[in-house]
């Protein structure tokens, strides 16, 4: 049986309504055939006006928190304050990204969905609401009572899971612990097995030059990656490293690996990001934006478009929904086999 994935607006001045709406025409088709559910979480006026600027043939009808839901609805996320316009940052705007969030977790924890599924929501208009995180992944962890929770960038064969995320560089290295590697590797096998990879093949990323190079340019890939890595090959998991950073993600677009585990938020994001824009040369402007942010270790299936909310195109009609579309896509097979 299908069951519905939640999907939260984000920042309602951004351009997570019109990615909606889109998506939700693309998917129309199976939507109708009940091979997919979809219950938006957001802002009413924010989602009806995306519905109206993008005059597309589909209908989002609103439902309430329980009942029966048909495959495609939408449910109020908080009540509406001040008119929360596109492009524009407001604490509104942060408010209602919460709120969503914090009623789609609830939804998946208590079964009634599969997943959620978040669109961008703006960190400075969250925290200018009162709710002070650093982005979505610290927020999930502590709605959802999560002790570890690991952030995967997903593009094709391109996976990457981090050790670390928004942090300092100059953290980084204290934050890497042998029981924090050996958990990333931990939910990273486990999520390659719950997309359909059989038997998982993955990389540790080195945090220094060189691995190291001896111990010249620092220890910790020595002291502390290097045996952790052991540990888990003993423990029969298929795990390589510390591989050099500037060789690790060629070898992960060339398939001998099937994830890749980065040390830091850019060493992870920029080989998955260079590849998922589509630049337009004549322009020098991007077209289009493939990838998806799968939270790893939490007690819900979580996919994420990977951009942001664009207020700069917000209200505009041009933003393109295919990172969303790819977003439910992995929640769909996640959810299925979590």
């Amino acid at each position: 049986m299908t069951r519905h994935l939640a999907i939260t607006m984000g920042d309602p001045a951004g351009i997570g309504p019109e990615i909606i709406v889109k998506a939700a025409a693309r998917l129309k088709d199976r939507l109708g055939q009940g091979k997919l559910k979809l219950t938006i979480i957001g802002s009413g006026p924010a989602l009806r006006l995306a519905e109206q600027q993008l005059g597309l043939d589909i209908e989002i009808p609103e439902t309430e928190m329980q009942g029966d839901w048909p495959n495609l609805c939408f449910i109020q996320a908080d009540a509406e304050g001040e008119p929360i316009l596109p492009g524009r940052l407001s604490s509104d705007g942060g408010r209602m990204a919460f709120k969503a969030i914090e009623k789609g977790v609830q939804l998946a924890m208590s079964g009634k969905v599969g997943g959620i599924v978040t669109a961008p929501l703006n960190k400075e208009a969250l925290n200018k609401a009162g709710f002070h995180y650093a982005g979505h992944t610290e927020l999930l962890a502590e709605l959802t009572g999560a002790r570890g929770s690991v952030m995967m960038l997903a593009h094709g064969n391109m996976r990457v899971s981090h050790v670390t995320t928004h942090v300092a560089l100059e953290d980084v290295p204290k934050r890497l612990t042998p029981e924090r590697l050996r958990l990333v590797i931990d939910l990273t096998h486990k999520a390659l097995k719950n997309l359909g990879i059989a038997s998982p093949k993955i990389a540790v990323a080195a945090l220094n030059p060189h691995a190291g190079e001896g111990g010249l340019f620092g220890r910790q890939d020595i002291d502390i990656s290097a045996p952790t890595i052991a540990k888990a090959v003993t423990d029969g998991l298929d795990i390589v490293g510390p591989v050099p950073g500037d060789t690790v993600f060629v070898k992960l677009r060339a398939g001998q690996y099937d994830a890749v585990i980065a040390m830091y938020h850019d060493q992870g994001h920029i080989p998955v990001k260079l590849l998922g824009f589509e630049i337009d040369p004549a322009t020098g402007k991007w077209m289009d934006l493939s990838g998806v942010n799968i939270t790893l270790g939490l007690p819900i299936v979580r996919t994420s478009v990977d951009h942001g909310t664009a207020f700069d195109i917000a209200g505009k009609g041009i933003a393109n929904e295919r990172s969303l579309i790819e977003a439910i896509e992995f929640a769909e097979r996640l959810a299925m086999n979590d």
